[in-house]
């Protein structure tokens, strides 16, 4: 069971790993990072402001106690010269006391001027790498979309891209339907040309009437080759006529004793219907 649960939780992390990397995005991930590197030297800059700021006020605190320090060495100068040694003696002890705590506040004034300078130091440091990083980041994102584009016009040329698929997709869909329906269009054409559908329109003709339109163009062709045919006739009479002779004359004009009158044309021959 144990080995089941392993590898149901390979499969669940190797999942959301191909998840993540489809749905992260290179540039998003440089935009994040350098908004974090601002954080962090926004809090440098803020930690420089603070030692500076308690530096400030240890100096402060210094120059307070050295004019106290000197008040009472005034103090004591001036009680010793009215014959008051007991009060010069009080005076010069608080001054001792005073010129301790000076001591100790001028200790950690230098501790805090040598960490501003470090952190000072530090924060253009860190100013430096981000500038460096924005500037990196930026070539990052344009070399990175120019490829992208470039990806994307390759795959809409070549006809790969999920767009492109798709609408090539809808291209032989639609030629597909559109043969599909020739095709039916077609046999449909032939069956009702066959007789072997029944047109519900009412134009359709029985089989009576099939037969008598095929017997009278049967009959127009004959008409039209016997027409044909006098024409050739006639075309070859008058030729053998121009060449001259009496066969010509036997071959083209109306037998003697008949009367012109009753010459028919030879141009148009009459037949009868068969």
């Amino acid at each position: 069971m144990s080995g089941v649960m392993k590898r149901m939780g390979m499969i669940f992390r190797a999942k959301a790993n191909k998840a993540l990397d489809r749905a992260e995005d290179p540039r998003e991930t440089l935009d994040y990072s350098y908004q974090k590197q601002l954080e962090l030297l926004q809090k440098v800059r803020r930690g420089v402001a603070d030692v500076a700021t308690s530096r400030k006020r240890l100096e402060l605190q210094l120059t307070q106690l050295q004019k106290q320090s000197s008040t009472l060495e005034d103090q004591g100068r001036k009680a010793l010269a009215l014959g008051r040694e007991d009060l010069a003696r009080e005076a010069l002890s608080r001054r001792a006391a005073l010129q301790q705590q000076v001591t100790d506040l001028e200790t950690q004034h230098q501790t805090l001027q040598g960490e501003e300078e470090k952190l000072t130091l530090a924060a253009q440091r860190l100013q430096a790498k981000v500038d460096a990083f924005r500037t990196k980041k930026e070539t990052i994102k344009a070399t990175y979309t120019a490829a992208q584009a470039q990806t994307r016009i390759g795959e809409a040329f070549s006809g790969i891209s999920e767009e492109m698929g798709d609408v090539g997709m809808a291209i032989q869909r639609a030629e597909d339907k559109t043969a599909q329906l020739q095709a039916r269009a077609g046999a449909i054409d032939e069956l009702l040309a066959s007789g072997a559908l029944d047109d519900s329109s009412g134009l359709a003709k029985d089989d009576i009437q099939s037969e008598l339109d095929r017997l009278s163009g049967g009959t127009d062709v004959e008409l039209e080759l016997q027409r044909m045919k006098a024409e050739l006739a006639g075309g070859t009479s008058q030729a053998i006529g121009s060449g001259g002779g009496s066969t010509s004359k036997q071959a083209i004009e109306p037998g003697q004793g008949q009367p012109q009158t009753q010459q028919q044309p030879q141009d148009t021959p009459r037949f009868d219907k068969q």
